[in-house]
């Protein structure tokens, strides 16, 4: 099957994105997928803030775009736009860093006033790195993204059954097998 990049652009080491990046990663493995999970916070600040091309950990983040077939993008809503974070990266990327790919856009936030930020402000973006296919993208509440004491994550299921809908159309985008499991939830 494909190999997936799973990037999450949240800056916080307890990060509802990343932990709902990693859930459905779990989802695109049992589909047959490889995925390759990247936190954007974990590569040295120094590097994305410095605009430094020529850093390893800049180096390897872009390699492993080169390598993957698909591209998840997912990232915390903050002032109406995808994070500073994601953008340091995306910024240090080469143009076409996305050229040939499928690209999954997901976001997460505390107010639906959010919604449209994938579309207004991410989509645009990744579109200008010369994806062949962006898939349908999601936008999660932060209420409906329950973490457990001992890590285990739970969403709620509307948002579990949209997740699983645009999980799967990516899925299917990469040649996966379709409605191999239930909603995640």
């Amino acid at each position: 099957m494909a190999t997936v990049l799973s990037v999450s652009g949240s800056p916080s080491p307890t990060s509802r994105t990343a932990r709902l990046l990693r859930h459905l990663d779990t989802r695109l493995i049992e589909q047959g997928h490889e995925v390759i999970p990247l936190d954007v916070r974990t590569l040295p600040a120094e590097a994305l803030l410095g605009a430094d091309f020529g850093h390893p950990a800049i180096v390897e983040a872009a390699s492993l775009f080169a390598r993957a077939d698909g591209v998840v993008i997912g990232t915390p809503v903050y002032k109406a736009a995808y994070s500073g974070l994601l953008k340091s990266l995306l910024d240090l990327l080469p143009q076409y860093a996305l050229a040939g790919k499928t690209v999954l856009p997901l976001a997460t936030g505390g107010s639906t006033a959010h919604v449209l930020a994938i579309d207004y402000a991410l989509r645009p973006v990744l579109a200008s790195m010369g994806p062949a296919h962006i898939t349908p993208g999601w936008f999660t509440l932060d209420k409906d993204i329950a973490v457990a004491a001992d890590g285990t994550l739970t969403v709620a299921p509307a948002s579990a059954e949209a997740l699983a809908q645009v999980t799967d159309q990516f899925s299917l985008a990469l040649g996966g097998r379709p409605n191999v499991l239930a909603a995640t939830g």
